[in-house]
C-alpha cells in the first residue's frame, strides 16, 4: 500500500510530537497487547493514532510488529509520521475514521489483525490548538471537526439546528440537565447575531445559567462535549467500529479500549459483555462449541489511572480502560 502524503498544515508541524503528548496508561496498554503484538509477523491497529505515542512504544517493544495507524486528523498524521519515520514500512498511516477499520486493514494488505487499540475522545493536539475550537476556555472559531477537510462545523450546527435538535444534542451527548434552557438561549442569541466563536457561545451559556449552578461547574463543559460528539458523529462511529475491530481479531488477538466519558464507556462495556457471554439456551445440558463466548475479558470492570499518573498527566483522570481477548473463532 502506498504511503499517503500528509502535508503539514503550517510551520507548527515542525514541533516534536513527543513533546506535545503524554500517552495515557502506556505501560498497561503495552502489557495487555504484548502477548498478541509479540507474535512473529504480528499486525496491530492503532485506531486512534494521534501523535503516535502508543504506537512508538509498541514498535520499539516488538521488532517484528507492523502497526496500521488510523486517524481522521491529517495534522496528527503528519506529526506522527515524523515521530515514527525511523520504523519505515512497519508503520502504515491511514487517513480514516476508525469505523473504516476493515477497509484500512484490507487496503494495507492484511486479512486479519492480532491486536487493536482505541484511545477515544479528543486528542491533546486538538485540545491544545486554540483555533480548533474544542476548548471552552479559549476563544476560537467554533469548528470542532477532528477532520477539518470535511463536514459541518459546530458553528454550522449552532446556526441551523432548531431548538428541539439542540436540546436533544445537549441531553443525549452531554447529559446536560439545563439542555432546554441552553437551547432557548442559543436560539434567542443567534436571532440577534451569528454565534461563530467559542467565546460567544460561552457567554450565551453563562448568561443562561443560574448563579448556583455556575458556582458548581463550568456551564460550557457538557455543551461543548455534546457539540463535539455531534459534529464528529463519535458515538455512531464507535458503535460501528468496535464490532468491526473485534471481528478482525485472530484467535488470541487482543483489544484494548480507553474511554473518557460515560457514553463511550457504556457502549464499549455492552459490546464486550455481549461477546464474552455464552449463547447457549437455558437448560442445555452441554455447552456446544458454537455457543461458547467469543471473548475473554482481561480487566475486571474498567481500570483507572493510578494517583501518580493522574498527578503527572491530568488527561488520564477520566480514563476507563477495558480489554478482551478472542477465545473462539467465529468465521
Amino acid at each position: 500500500m502506498t504511503q499517503p502524503d500528509f502535508t503539514p498544515r503550517d510551520e507548527r508541524d515542525a514541533r516534536d510530537a513527543s513533546e506535545l503528548h503524554v500517552p495515557v496508561l502506556l505501560d498497561r496498554c503495552l502489557e495487555l497487547l504484548a502477548p498478541a503484538a509479540a507474535r512473529s509477523g504480528a499486525v496491530v491497529v492503532d485506531a486512534t493514532l494521534g501523535m503516535g505515542g502508543h504506537t512508538e512504544a509498541m514498535l520499539e517493544a516488538h521488532p517484528e510488529l507492523t502497526v496500521i495507524g488510523l486517524d481522521r486528523d491529517t495534522e496528527a498524521l503528519a506529526l506522527a509520521g515524523r515521530r515514527l519515520e525511523r520504523f519505515g514500512e512497519r508503520i502504515i498511516r491511514v487517513h480514516a475514521v476508525y469505523d473504516e477499520i476493515e477497509r484500512a486493514v484490507h487496503d494495507s494488505g492484511f486479512d486479519r489483525i492480532d491486536g487493536v487499540l482505541f484511545d477515544l475522545g479528543v486528542s491533546s493536539l486538538q485540545l491544545d490548538e486554540a483555533d480548533r475550537g474544542f476548548a471552552y476556555a479559549q476563544d476560537a472559531p467554533l469548528d470542532m471537526r477532528m477532520d477539518q477537510s470535511r463536514g459541518e462545523t459546530a458553528a454550522d450546527v449552532i446556526a441551523a439546528a432548531p431548538e428541539g435538535r439542540l436540546r436533544a444534542i445537549f441531553e443525549r451527548y452531554g447529559e446536560e440537565p439545563l439542555a432546554a434552557r441552553y437551547a432557548r438561549a442559543i436560539i434567542a442569541a443567534r436571532s440577534e447575531a451569528p454565534i461563530e466563536r467559542s467565546g460567544q457561545l460561552v457567554e450565551v451559556l453563562q448568561r443562561a445559567t443560574p448563579a448556583a449552578v455556575r458556582d458548581q461547574r463550568h456551564p460550557a463543559k457538557r455543551v461543548f462535549q455534546a457539540l463535539r460528539i455531534e459534529v464528529n458523529g463519535e458515538l455512531a462511529v464507535l458503535e460501528r467500529a468496535i464490532p468491526a475491530a473485534l471481528d478482525l481479531l485472530n484467535l488470541g488477538g487482543r483489544a484494548v479500549i480507553m474511554s473518557y466519558q460515560s457514553l463511550e464507556d457504556r457502549l464499549v462495556k455492552r459490546e464486550l459483555a455481549r461477546r464474552s457471554r455464552s449463547t447457549a439456551p437455558p437448560g442445555l445440558p452441554v455447552e456446544l462449541p458454537e455457543h461458547r463466548p467469543e471473548l475473554r475479558l482481561l480487566t475486571r470492570g474498567a481500570e483507572l489511572a493510578d494517583e501518580s499518573e493522574r498527578a503527572r498527566n491530568p488527561r488520564a483522570i477520566p480514563v476507563r480502560l477495558r480489554a478482551a481477548e478472542r477465545t473462539r473463532e467465529v468465521r
